[in-house]
């Protein structure tokens, strides 16, 4: 599976490079005024935060609209922007969770963690280490959090949110090297300045995991009896397999020969 998610991740990206820079720019216009928002320090703490705050809910509820755009593109179907106004109305749910998730996450960071290193000495420093696996594990099933929205439309955010680490439990060895991955793609990210494969193109490969990781239930749903450890993923995959095809370094660059 994790080869075929490769070449899928790739050719998705390549497919609609044009469409995810520029859903990318977006990203990173929000996060010029994100770092914009830290001249409201001069004003307090207060107009500070706020601003913060105002950015993370922007970049969360944007998310889920993009989501929606790559949900398409995961299954092969061409995007129009009419996919970007309905996601979002379709995540915000979600988004709104998710923006949560992002204040919870920086409040850990920023403050609680550092708060109890500082104070009540070994008892301290065993919940913050504690609460830093906590964050580490959220980082394993976050990425799959609005691309199982997708996949799963009837599930409320934080029954979404519960299954995400079902499914780092369930494909522990995936899910690490998922984070890898990621990792990657936010070194190369940096380097291209946030264009390739930005913020999108990680959602869109979330949703390829997902979508790969849903045939793998849907087998399994209809083979309780098969052993888990050894998956013939020639077969499940093979519709997959056939959709991609066969690509060259020809086709990739000239498309219509």
């Amino acid at each position: 599976m994790t080869g075929f998610f490769i070449k899928k991740a790739f050719f998705d990206g390549w497919d609609n490079l044009i469409g995810l820079v520029v859903l990318n720019i977006v990203y990173i216009l929000l996060l010029f005024l994100g770092i914009y928002t830290t001249s409201l320090s001069q004003y307090g703490p207060l107009p500070f935060y706020a601003g913060i705050a105002a950015v993370l809910f922007v970049i969360a509820v944007y998310s889920g609209a993009v989501s929606r755009v790559c949900h398409s593109y995961s299954d092969y179907k061409s995007q129009t922007w009419s996919d970007l106004k309905t996601g979002f109305s379709r995540y915000f749910r979600h988004s709104l969770f998710m923006f949560f998730y992002y204040i919870i996450f920086f409040l850990l960071i920023g403050f609680v963690i550092p708060f109890y290193l500082g104070s009540f000495g070994i008892a301290g420093t065993i919940i913050s280490i504690l609460l830093i696996w906590l964050l580490i594990f959220s980082l394993l099933a976050m990425p799959y959090y609005f691309a199982l929205s997708s996949y799963l439309p009837g599930d409320r955010p934080l029954k979404t949110f519960k299954k995400c680490f079902i499914i780092v439990g369930d494909n522990m060895g995936f899910s690490l090297f998922f984070l890898l991955y990621n990792i990657v793609c936010i070194l190369i990210t940096v380097f291209t300045m946030g264009l390739v494969p930005g913020v999108a193109g990680m959602n869109l490969a979330s949703h390829d995991a997902i979508r790969l990781l849903m045939l793998k239930y849907d087998w399994l749903e209809e083979n309780p009896d098969a052993d888990r450890r050894h998956l013939p993923w020639a077969d499940i995959l093979y519709d997959e397999e056939e959709k991609v095809g066969p690509r060259s370094f020809k086709n990739m660059i000239f498309p219509w020969k």
